[in-house]
């Protein structure tokens, strides 16, 4: 008889220590939540690094690094800024120096869970410092497959690309992935180009997303309009430095962007862009950088492009330091700080490409 009276007793005790412990109002729907530890919104950090990339996601408890930015420690920075401790997924799209250059200092400064890294290699001082850093720690790195899934909570990671083992463009063996929260939806381009974005499209991979990074910086050689079509975003995000030197973003790009109504965001006009979801709804920290940036005046005038000149064996081009990606046909292009003179043969070996100003 006791034990009988005990029971409700208890039960009684507790519910009026709930009550004082949540200020007088017991609601049984918090004390679920609490424990379970309700994983919250998503949170998407297009993180501000000049000329490069780098973005976070925190999701349900998670933290996924996309890129590291340069080596000036931007993205590093912001990371500490945020108290993170840990980053659970780091994946590094493609080992170009705007997307790695910190990329050591994140390996030594944080916990890292898995690494991601695409099947290829490169001779920069910046690709060394990834793979000693990994090294140092223990840790290895994981190429993912086109099609495999990372489920994180109620949130889904897929990768999309590369879809092959060798390219001539290092851009292209940029690891795109896909991730799905909610009703909502992102995709993550890296250095991406047209050929890729034509295998990923050829392969029916589910592409159709709210939000795009845009490929390359939004240069002419990505964001194809096939692509662009499939996506079919309402927002783009737009990851540039100020007075770049590689005419990033190309006004081709943002008129595509313009024509189908996506409203623009850019780390060069907006800094750090923050994207929120509750799985349902998604907002921003800033307003589109399309609605401040006034577009260029038209004199209303059919343009015709020139007909390239015939390359001489001997022709000579600038470029800007070692680590540029495109020549440039004058030395005054771009305010280059010390432009540095090769053969334009010498520039194609390297990969490089024309400067979308001067060419």
């Amino acid at each position: 008889m006791k034990k009988k009276i005990f029971r409700p007793i208890m039960s009684v005790l507790i519910c009026l220590l709930l009550i004082t412990l949540l200020g007088g109002n017991y609601n049984p729907t918090i004390a679920t939540a609490a424990t379970n530890n309700s994983s919250g919104n998503l949170k998407i950090h297009y993180i501000n690094v000049g000329q490069g990339d780098s973005e976070l996601i925190q999701v349900n408890g998670k933290n996924i690094l996309i890129d590291a930015g340069t080596s000036d420690e931007k993205s590093l920075n912001y990371l500490k800024s945020l108290k993170i401790t840990k980053l659970d997924y780091v994946i590094a799209t493609h080992p170009h120096e705007d997307h790695i250059g910190s990329m050591d200092d994140i390996i030594k400064t944080f916990n890292i869970g898995i690494f991601y890294a695409p099947k290829v290699t490169t001779t920069t001082k910046s690709f060394a410092n990834m793979v000693s850093a990994l090294k140092r720690k223990n840790l290895k790195i994981t190429t993912p497959k086109a099609g495999s899934k990372l489920t994180i909570g109620n949130a889904t990671l897929t990768f999309l690309a590369p879809n092959k083992d060798k390219y001539d463009d290092i851009n292209n063996y940029s690891i795109v992935c896909k991730l799905n929260f909610g009703n909502t939806s992102y995709l993550f381009m890296g250095d991406a180009e047209s050929l890729s974005e034509g295998e990923i499209l050829a392969k029916q991979l589910d592409v159709k997303a709210d939000v795009l990074k845009i490929g390359y910086h939004g240069s002419t050689s990505s964001t194809s309009q096939a692509f662009l079509n499939k996506v079919n975003p309402k927002y783009a995000v737009i990851e540039v430095g100020k007075g770049n030197d590689y005419g990033h973003p190309a006004s081709a790009t943002i008129k595509k962007l313009s024509a189908k109504g996506i409203k623009v965001f850019r780390t060069d006009v907006n800094g750090t862009i923050i994207a929120t979801s509750d799985g349902k709804n998604i907002t921003f920290n800033s307003q589109p950088a399309s609605t401040n940036v006034k577009p260029a005046p038209s004199n209303n005038k059919p343009v015709t492009k020139p007909v390239p000149a015939p390359v001489n064996k001997e022709q000579m081009v600038w470029i800007a330091s070692k680590t540029a990606k495109v020549y440039h046909s004058k030395k005054t292009c771009s305010n280059m700080k010390n432009p540095m003179q090769i053969s334009i043969n010498e520039a194609k070996k390297r990969g490089l490409k024309p400067c979308s100003k001067c060419h």
